[in-house]
């Protein structure tokens, strides 16, 4: 069993919505920490139709038997009609909800009650390197950290299983694309853009859609929390900068499967990126489980110079090389980003068994960086 860094020490007094892919966790952990709080499954089709029928039906049960802490409702956006019902109880009758889903694309679409900011959103991610006792990073990166699948013997057939489950529930169930074997096939085509800037047309000419219709599928990712987009850093430009965001999967794991990578290893061809992706998921969980919210960005010029990650406003340089020793000619893109910005920290994660620096640039063996990043010594 892990312990989940995710800090939810507010969930017992303060409303909250809880979003996440598809087996994160979310239902485990909240399971863990309010045993006793009243649940609602909304996966469950009687569950469902109950409350489509009769939305007040929430309010009459809650109010016959008022509950002592919150209120679990997972997989909220499945009944969007109940937010306006959990409202009145929130401001008339002081009852804190705990709202669970995997998508908010069906609430924006349908304009539904979002609480008007009455509630805190937290966000779970995959696994992180801290709540792994004995973490393998080469088993990280060929099974992805999805709890069921890094601890799989044969994760293919979970994650697998896992893609025709997003498809058929997210996608399908709630009618979000009219062509679904488009959408899968986008989905293998995307991931070649994985940890690079998508090129719409292209994608478009592959999957025989419009470029337009990509554009949408690749915000139905975002919506769904499958996919995100890093951004280009480009404050005070002194330099041609290439200004599109890169595209991450939540998940390496994922990423492989789609990609069909075949097994990764040290000093393979794939190690490379699966290792930048893998260090992407841990900056990007941290910046949000610290509650510190620093932007993740990337910096690239035309002239093909580049920096992985720019976390926060130029606090951190960070690049990203999956080589055993780390030379001067990896070091370029952060040099040239050191003379446009007062840089606090210029870092390359790397295999290298030892800290140490060159210049004024840090070399951090890749576990040791995590470890002082979840720590609160780098950021």
């Amino acid at each position: 069993m892990y312990k989940r860094i995710l800090t939810l020490d507010k969930f017992s007094h303060e409303s909250s919505f809880l979003w996440g892919p598809r087996q994160t966790g979310k239902s485990t952990l909240l399971e863990q920490l309010f045993p006793d709080a009243p649940y609602y499954d909304l996966l469950l089709s009687d569950v469902v139709t109950r409350f489509q029928v009769k939305p007040s039906l929430l309010r009459e049960e809650l109010l016959s038997s008022p509950p002592h802490g919150p209120v679990i409702l997972d997989e909220i956006q499945k009944v969007p009609e109940l937010l306006d019902e959990i409202q009145w109880l929130m401001t008339k009758k002081n009852i804190h909800f705990i709202l669970c889903g995997s998508s908010a694309r069906k609430l924006k679409r349908t304009g539904a009650n979002l609480l008007g900011g009455r509630a805190i959103r937290y966000q779970l991610y995959p696994l992180v390197f801290p709540e792994i006792s004995d973490f393998d990073l080469i088993k990280a990166l060929n099974h992805g950290l999805l709890p069921r699948h890094y601890l799989s013997k044969e994760p293919q057939e979970l994650v697998e299983s896992y893609i025709a489950d997003y498809l058929q529930h997210e996608i399908a169930a709630e009618s979000l694309v009219r062509n679904l074997p488009s959408f899968h096939r986008f989905l293998e085509v995307a991931a070649f853009s994985n940890g690079e800037i998508p090129v719409f047309s292209n994608i478009a000419s592959d999957c025989g859609v419009s470029s337009p219709t990509v554009r949408e599928y690749f915000e139905i990712l975002q919506d769904t929390l499958i996919g995100s987009f890093c951004p280009a850093y480009l404050k005070r430009l002194k330099r041609r900068l290439i200004q599109s965001p890169k595209f991450y999967y939540f998940d390496v794991g994922i990423a492989n499967f789609l990609l069909k990578r075949g097994f990764i290893q040290y000093g393979s061809e794939s190690f490379g990126r699966a290792f930048e992706h893998f260090i992407y998921q841990e900056v990007i969980a941290h910046s949000q489980y610290s509650r510190k919210k620093y932007p993740v960005s990337y910096w690239r010029t035309s002239s093909e110079y580049e920096v992985d990650f720019i976390l926060g406003d130029a606090m951190i340089a960070l690049e990203v090389k999956g080589v055993p020793l780390v030379n001067s000619k990896h070091l370029k893109g952060l040099q040239m980003f050191c003379e446009d910005y007062a840089v606090k920290k210029a870092i390359v994660v790397s295999l290298d068994p030892r800290p140490r620096k060159m210049g004024d640039i840090e070399i951090l063996p890749w576990k040791k960086f995590l470890e002082a990043l979840w720590s609160g010594e780098l950021i």
